[in-house]
C-alpha cells in the first residue's frame, strides 16, 4: 500500500500540488487524469523520487520513504516509465532487459517472451540498439517491457500514449488490459485517454493541484468522458 499524506509542491512561487492525500491499495489498476498542468506528472515523479515534496510524507507498506532516493525506491519495488522514453546508444534491447531483471544470465528466449507480451516481434528487436532508429511506439513498448520485466510492487506509467501513432496506441491499450488482468502488483497510469480510463479499477481526478474526486471507474468514467451530462438522468447541465 502506498500512502501520500499532505503532499505539497511548488516551483517559482506557483503551487503545483496542494495538500494531496491519497492511498493506493495493493493489486489495483489506477488511472490519474485531469487537465494539462494540473500536477499529474509531478505527482508521479514525487512518488518515484524524481522530485522531492516541499512538505508531507510518503509511506510504502507503512515505511516512510519520503527521504529515500530513486535507487532506494526502485529496490523497494517502485518502477517508472517516462512520457518520453530514454534512448541508450550502444545498449541493445536485450541488454536493457537484463538490467531491468537484474539477471546477468537472462536467456534470450526469456527476453523474447517479455517482448512478445508488449506486442513486439521478439527476434526483430532483441538485438537492436535502443536509439533513434526505433519509433516512438517501439520505444514506449520496450520501456513498458522493462518495467514489466522487473515485476515491480508499484508500476507507474506517465502518459504512455504521448507522441505515438494510433496503431501503436491501440497495441498499448491491449498491453494495459493484460496488465490490469494479470499483474500481481499495483499499477498507476497517468492518462487522458478514454480507452485507458475504461481499464481502471479506480480513477483519480486532479485539478489545479488538488484531488477533485477519486473513486471506482463505474461512478467516475461517464462523468469525466461526458462532462456536459449530469449524473442524474443523463440530461445536459444548464
Amino acid at each position: 500500500m502506498l500512502e501520500l499524506k499532505e503532499i505539497c509542491f511548488a516551483r517559482n512561487n506557483k503551487k503545483i500540488l496542494n495538500h494531496i492525500n491519497l492511498t493506493l491499495e495493493n493489486d489495483k489498476f489506477y488511472v490519474i487524469t485531469g487537465p494539462n498542468g494540473s500536477g499529474k506528472s509531478t505527482l508521479a515523479k514525487i512518488i518515484m523520487g524524481l522530485e522531492k515534496p516541499d512538505s508531507g510524507k510518503i509511506y510504502l507498506n507503512g515505511e516512510d520513504i519520503t527521504e529515500k532516493g530513486i535507487d532506494e525506491r526502485a529496490k523497494l519495488g517502485i518502477g517508472f516509465a517516462f512520457q518520453q522514453p530514454v534512448q541508450f546508444k550502444g545498449i541493445t534491447v536485450y541488454d536493457l532487459l537484463k538490467l531491468a531483471t537484474s539477471k546477468k544470465e537472462l536467456k534470450k528466449q526469456e527476453a523474447c517472451d517479455i517482448l512478445s507480451k508488449v506486442g513486439l516481434c521478439a527476434m526483430e528487436y532483441v538485438d537492436r540498439e535502443v536509439n533513434k532508429s526505433l519509433s516512438g511506439g517501439e520505444l514506449k513498448r520496450i520501456e513498458i517491457a522493462t518495467v514489466m520485466a522487473r515485476k515491480p510492487y508499484l508500476a507507474i506509467f506517465d502518459e504512455p500514449e504521448a507522441g505515438i501513432d494510433l496503431w501503436s496506441f491501440q497495441n498499448l491499450t491491449e498491453v494495459f488490459k493484460d496488465i490490469s488482468m494479470h499483474s500481481n502488483g499495483t499499477t498507476l497510469v497517468i492518462s487522458h485517454q478514454e480507452r485507458i480510463l475504461n481499464i481502471a479499477d479506480e480513477i483519480i481526478l486532479i485539478n489545479q493541484g488538488e484531488i477533485e474526486d477519486h473513486g471506482e471507474k463505474a461512478r467516475l468514467f461517464d462523468q469525466i468522458v461526458n462532462p456536459k451530462k449530469c449524473c442524474k438522468g443523463g440530461n445536459p447541465c444548464e
